[in-house]
């Protein structure tokens, strides 16, 4: 007798998982803990440059650590985001409008993320 935990039909079917759930699940986890442990930091920075003018705050993320944990801080934080919304729109909207809601997400953070990483490639080789 074979012991199995999968459903017969889905044997016969030849369905069963996707095998891409686990890689997701890591993902948002990696990025979660890469937020928690950034998230310091970018208060501390934000807080420090309360009221001071443009070029202090220019040279503040111009400085390579500040750029480099800010870069981490805002990718991470658009591909947490993204794969958030990916988990919300797969569970309660369903048909064409999924697909189509998929799509403009990936490609609303992709360009928030590259539009982002320009703007402090920008801020830091101008300095």
């Amino acid at each position: 007798m074979n012991r199995t935990l999968r459903d017969p039909l889905a044997i016969a079917r030849g369905l069963g998982s996707a095998k891409d759930g686990t890689g997701h699940w890591w993902i948002q986890r990696l990025t979660a803990v890469a937020l928690l442990l950034l998230s310091p930091w970018f208060a501390w920075l934000v807080l420090g440059l309360v009221g001071a003018d443009q070029a202090t705050a220019h040279a503040a993320l111009a400085r390579p650590l500040n750029a480099s944990l800010m870069l981490a801080f805002v990718v991470s934080l658009f591909w947490h985001a993204q794969l958030g919304l990916q988990v919300i729109v797969e569970d309660y909207v369903h048909g064409w409008l999924e697909v189509a809601l998929q799509v403009v997400i990936k490609f609303a953070y992709a360009f928030a993320t590259l539009a982002s990483a320009l703007a402090l490639g920008r801020i830091v080789f101008t300095a």
